[in-house]
């Protein structure tokens, strides 16, 4: 045992708030950016199963509307078959986001609210019904703590796709998330034919699409005036 000569001290100095949401942003970006680091493989090439083949990916969803797929840029033709797979992965779980966060902004905007306190001394009544405003209104460390579970469902994302299943990137379903009780919590695809599926999907792709338009859209009008023709102020 140490005297009290030699004893420790404990400092009881707390880091300042902007040093704690510096510190979780760069974890949660660490955490992200390790997902989508190769992982160490000793398997031979042969090996490996294919990825989804670029035609595959493109014929979902129906684009009927357009006569032909929409892709002005022609992005459909950079890269091989694993980069249309991850532009497809990618643009699903953006459109998920989209359609969670344009769900949000129109709730906040309708004075939906939760019961009680969403930090101390701040009540979830409290918080301003513009969706801006609303994000300014959350601390500092409830936006860090976001980010955080961001980081973290990306990194056990592509964790779970390598160990749990086959990764998007070589051969299996883009879109899948393989985090346990996010992808299809209530079990609504159990029974459902693969045709189903497939329509399931292809609304899925379209409607996150439409959401990313619509989010952009609330933005603009909520960043500048008049932007949006018709759109009351949000």
């Amino acid at each position: 045992p140490c005297s009290s000569s030699t004893r420790p001290t404990i400092s009881t100095k707390f880091p300042s708030t902007s040093t704690m949401m510096k510190s979780a942003i760069l974890l949660s970006a660490l955490s992200m950016a390790s997902a989508f680091a190769p992982a160490a493989n000793t398997a031979s090439s042969t090996d490996l199963k294919a990825c989804v083949s670029r035609e595959t990916v493109l014929s979902e969803p129906d684009t009927t509307e357009f006569g032909k797929i929409w892709d002005p840029l022609g992005l459909a033709e950079m890269g091989s078959d694993e980069t249309i797979a991850w532009y497809r992965h990618s643009e699903i779980k953006h459109g998920r986001v989209a359609m969670a966060a344009f769900v949000g902004w129109w709730a906040t905007g309708s004075g939906l609210r939760l019961p009680g306190e969403l930090s101390y001394g701040l009540n979830f009544a409290d918080v301003p019904s513009k969706g801006l405003e609303a994000w300014d209104a959350i601390p500092g460390w409830g936006k860090a703590q976001m980010l955080l579970f961001a980081g973290l469902i990306e990194l056990h994302d592509e964790l779970f796709h390598s160990i749990r299943g086959t990764h998007y990137m070589k051969g299996g379903t883009p879109g899948k998330n393989m985090v346990p009780g996010l992808f299809d919590p209530f079990g609504l695809s159990k029974g459902r034919t693969e045709e189903a599926k497939a329509k399931g999907r292809s609304s899925e792709i379209k409607n996150g699409r439409l959401a990313m338009v619509g989010v952009a859209g609330l933005w603009a009008a909520a960043t500048l005036d008049g932007s949006v023709p018709l759109q009351p102020p949000c």
